[in-house]
């Protein structure tokens, strides 16, 4: 308890040591093939780079050329492309939990008032996080959440972007509550095109091959999306990739499944590690996904317990891709399935559901362990390595 104490006031003094940086700077990090791009503004990630199967350097997540542009989306449409959301990701159904005896009301900021979307109206993604570490191959940021959107209690992030060789990058979300119990559950929000637009094929996620070996349960979920309690099994339906399978292979399938009437995947699958690994071991591979048209692969470790699958069901063709993703004639926009957003999380709205014994990874208190969001996305092309 005093090393932890001694930590954060260490952590409090180097934040206030540091001036807040321009929430729209960019910063920029990078090692042998491969490059990436931030902003202070949710901890965001802009552009990132790796080469292609003929040694071209591919931009291959979705976001803006302008970082204004981002700050106008979250004022209309609200995307999320590339940050990270929090202070608890996904859904918290009717905006209420209870932690110890405390009952907390964060703001219902999706389906008309019936339950709470990544943290609330202003969350982790709309703010501006400061910059207290930075060098070319690494990158830091901070936020002290002072108990914004009515969660409980203060808690102080640490953001830290790392790319090395491999090419590989590595994400790592740590955060402390500092004074009353609450639960925590941030995740990276980054939408993903393996493909980088391309070509025809490239322009949607539907030819990507996705495979996940320890996936064979999934959050049951109601017609808004909110778990119902229920844990359902893939095997023999269209939420089956325990093995390797085209993701539009099954996709006309699911129908009502990422909502009601629509059709596509917005799903938390569960993690079941097998029994020579432990339940937040980052030994073995989560997630492989892979693009025919650029041979790009990405394998995803993770030290969390589910994954949250979004085909964009929803992109509808009215925001145009960036500079970098423009390869044909005319302007490229996303398309529904243009991308697919992956979301190394903890069970989502487990803090409603205690028969999931789920309470130690979601909420946390001055003496509990911190909060740790580690994932690391390694890229390679396929059929090497």
């Amino acid at each position: 308890m005093a090393l932890l104490s001694m930590l954060v006031v260490g952590l409090l003094s180097m934040v206030a040591s540091v001036q807040s940086s321009d929430p729209l700077e960019k910063y920029t990090i990078s090692a042998p093939g491969i490059n990436a791009t931030f902003i202070p503004y949710g901890a965001r990630l802009t552009n990132l780079y790796v080469n292609d199967k003929e040694g071209n350097p591919q931009d291959v997540v979705l976001g803006f050329d302008d970082p204004a542009d981002y700050v106008r989306n979250d004022q209309t449409v609200h995307t999320y492309f590339g940050p990270i959301v929090g202070r608890y990701a996904n859904r918290i159904k009717n905006g209420t939990f209870t932690v110890q005896g405390v009952t907390s009301h964060i703001p219902q900021n999706e389906n008309m008032g019936r339950d709470t979307l990544h943290g609330g109206k202003i969350g982790y993604d709309q703010r501006n996080w400061t910059v207290v570490s930075a060098n070319s191959t690494s990158l830091t940021f901070s936020l002290l959440d002072l108990g914004f959107e009515g969660f409980p209690g203060n808690v102080i992030t640490y953001a830290t972007y790392t790319v090395s060789s491999g090419p590989r990058w590595t994400s790592r979300l740590v955060s402390l509550a500092l004074d009353e119990p609450t639960p925590i559950m941030l995740a990276n929000h980054v939408y993903w095109n393996l493909g980088a637009f391309t070509d025809t094929t490239g322009s949607t996620v539907l030819n990507n091959t996705l495979h996940m070996p320890y996936a064979a349960r999934y959050i049951e979920i109601d017609n808004i999306e909110v778990p119902t309690g229920a844990i359902g099994t893939v095997k023999g339906n269209f939420l089956d990739f325990t093995s390797p399978k085209q993701i539009g292979r099954d996709i006309e399938s699911a129908i009502n499944n990422c909502g009601y009437n629509c059709t596509g995947y917005d799903n938390a699958f569960i993690l079941d590690r097998p029994r020579c690994s432990t339940p937040e071991s980052t030994d073995l591979s989560m997630l492989t996904l892979s693009s025919n048209s650029t041979g790009i692969q990405m394998d995803i470790y993770t030290n969390q317990q589910s994954l949250q699958i979004y085909t964009c069901d929803n992109t509808n063709g009215t925001i145009p891709v960036k500079k970098s993703q423009q390869h044909n004639n005319g302007t490229t926009y996303v398309e529904k399935y243009g991308c697919i957003v992956i979301e190394t999380q903890q069970w989502i709205d487990g803090v409603n559901h205690p028969e999931w014994g789920q309470d130690q990874y979601q909420i946390y208190t001055v003496d509990s362990e911190p909060a740790v969001v580690f994932a690391q996305y390694d890229f390679s092309i396929i059929g090497e390595g």
